[in-house]
């Protein structure tokens, strides 16, 4: 709680003042509400003083006005602050997650991160305002009709509240649990969020293989935990309805008792009695108010939780304290001694690897599926950092310099096409921030996707969707490739950059690459071998180790791992692409 005032709602004092300004015109006026019943009931109803009807009637009215105009203030000025807090909390939060490893987001679901922002920080206001107001509001209001009470009667006044305090360990134990509770509830959440994530981008494959009444099931069952969990919450917290219910009957019984036969032994006036009845009878919704505050506040503070252990979180990948700034002269890429292992895994990806990639040249990747390909290419520009040895450019170590710096020197082209739900322009121009219409025309025509762009409904105006749904696969790395032809970066990292393009599409990419490549330190994995058989350097990659090196001609001469992987390849091709002839049949059978 202190951190959530530190952190949250200090910023904010100046508007809290105000509203607690607002909240004691509130509480002063309901106090003050509750006392005109005395002379309501002894000067009009008892001594039926009719000079003092008309100024009773206006100072009621004047009273209600004011509470109005106080209740408008500190409800405006407390939605302020609480937008206001979740406002920021949302960008510290969002701000700090773009810090985060690249295998944190690998190994956290979407929709529990989702969760954070919403259903998490939006509990975080409402406890912060139902803190604030309650202790503002309620408590100033509870403070004036007590001293109201006390100014009618003391003896009667002690007797409506002594049985109150009876009620502290009870709503202590409540807020507990369902502070608990409330955790859990969000975890839950969490997943719901996921598996909805996951099976509406994945709608293609849940209708294909007929999954539909699977992850019905699992949604039922998500769904399930999360109302008996709801129902739980529910259950805890009005139990101090019953509790606060109880003991305001007593506490009101025991004062019409006491109170009425002061009243009959005329040890008390009826304005009295029925300003004092009516000051209780106010003060029992904002003493309810405040004993639901506290259910109120766990469920805040548990939300807090997660959210402050996300924000404290420590990147596992972090600039130096003083990082160099990169100033690639030729791009030289070397990897000396390598080894590197996932988090929460014990077999190394990378294992003693060493290799370069010569400076303003292309250097390929290949290798069978599993021997760290995409595992070196993510060392490069730091979405993960090495286990043990170095990563250097120019005889940099990656490590020791900005990742400002790093990452503007590197064009990424993926197997993984991930494009925004937003303009083809827009997706184009993410390569470079302030890039002009002709320089993305040009990147689009470089990378054969200008004439597939113009036949579009709207051209580069048009919208792609969400992952670039609305366009076809290969037209998606196209616009991928165009996206890091427009960053026009010095090292150059492509992953399968041309796998899911035809080949009409591949040739004309793949002229656009090689001009691209020209001059430019070039990575490319690449499963086809025929795409690489011109590298400058074939580095064979298997179980985390280059085993081979060389370009094409001396790798097939050594007739090892590449020349057997070229060969399969090749035979698979030929086999595929050999034309198929129908078996003849004799005549009569």
């Amino acid at each position: 709680m202190r951190r959530l005032a530190r952190e949250s709602i200090r910023p904010y004092w100046g508007w809290i003042v105000m509203a607690c300004v607002f909240m004691a015109l509130v509480a002063g006026t309901t106090g003050l509400s509750a006392y005109l019943m005395k002379p309501v009931i002894n000067e009009i109803f008892v001594d039926r003083n009719e000079a003092m009807l008309v100024p009773i009637a206006l100072a009621i009215f004047a009273t209600f006005v004011v509470k109005g105009v106080g209740n408008y203030g500190q409800s405006v000025t407390m939605s302020f602050v609480g937008q206001r807090i979740i406002t920021d909390v949302q960008h510290r939060l969002y701000a700090h997650i773009t810090t985060l490893e690249l295998g944190y987001f690998h190994a956290t679901p979407i929709g529990s991160l989702i969760t954070r922002f919403t259903v998490d920080i939006n509990m975080m206001r409402a406890a912060v305002s139902n803190v604030i107001t309650g202790f503002g509001k309620d408590a100033l209001s509870v403070v004036a009709l007590v001293y109201v009470m006390f100014a009618q009667d003391w003896k009667l006044a002690l007797i409506a509240f002594i049985v109150f305090p009876i009620a502290v360990v009870p709503i202590a134990r409540i807020g507990q649990r369902i502070r608990k509770v409330t955790a859990n509830t969000q975890e839950e959440l969490g997943q719901f969020a996921t598996i909805l994530e996951q099976t509406f981008q994945g709608a293609r494959v849940v209708k294909a293989y007929r999954m539909e009444e699977y992850e019905k099931s699992r949604v039922r069952t998500i769904a399930e935990r999360v109302f008996t969990l709801t129902m739980k919450a529910t259950r805890i917290r009005s139990v101090a309805s019953p509790i606060m219910e109880t003991l305001g009957g007593i506490a009101i019984v025991l004062v019409i008792l006491y109170g009425g036969f002061r009243v009959i032994d005329q040890a008390m006036d009826p304005g009295s009695f029925f300003a004092f009845i009516t000051a209780l009878l106010i003060a029992y919704e904002p003493v309810k108010r405040l004993a639901n505050l506290n259910t109120a506040l766990q469920e805040g503070l548990a939300s807090a939780d997660r959210v402050f252990a996300l924000l404290d979180r420590a990147p596992v990948v972090q600039e130096r304290a003083n990082p160099q700034t990169l100033d690639v002269q030729g791009g030289e890429i070397e990897f000396r001694n390598v080894a590197f292992t996932y988090d929460g895994t014990d077999q190394q990806a990378l294992n003693g690897l060493t290799l370069k990639a010569p400076a303003g040249k292309m250097a390929a990747l290949v290798g069978p599926s599993g021997a760290g390909k995409s595992t070196i290419l993510n060392l490069i520009p730091r979405f993960y950092d090495v286990t043990a040895g170095d990563v250097r450019i120019d005889g940099h170590d990656v490590r020791d310099v900005s990742f400002e710096s790093l990452r503007c020197a590197i064009g990424l082209v993926s197997q993984e096409i991930i494009l925004f739900d937003d303009t083809v322009r827009a997706n184009i121009a993410y390569g470079k921030q302030g890039a002009t219409e002709d320089e993305i025309v040009a990147a689009a025509k470089a990378a054969a996707a200008h004439d597939f762009i113009m036949d579009l409904p709207n051209g580069y105006d048009t919208e792609v969707g969400e992952r670039g749904v609305r366009i076809s696969g290969g037209q998606r790395q196209r616009l991928a490739i165009a996206r890091a032809m427009l960053k026009n970066a010095p090292i150059l990292l492509l992953d399968e950059a041309t796998s899911s393009l035809d080949t009409e599409s591949e040739r004309q990419v793949q002229g656009a690459l090689d001009r691209l490549t020209q001059n430019r330190t070039t990575l490319v994995i690449a499963h086809r071998l025929s795409t690489v058989m011109g590298a400058d350097v074939i580095h064979v990659v298997d179980r985390g180790r280059v085993v081979e090196s060389g370009n094409h001609g001396e790798l097939i001469a050594r007739n090892g791992l590449y020349a057997r992987l070229y060969a399969l390849q090749f035979a698979d091709e030929a086999q595929a692409n050999a034309p198929r002839h129908e078996p003849r049949v004799a005549a009569g059978e």
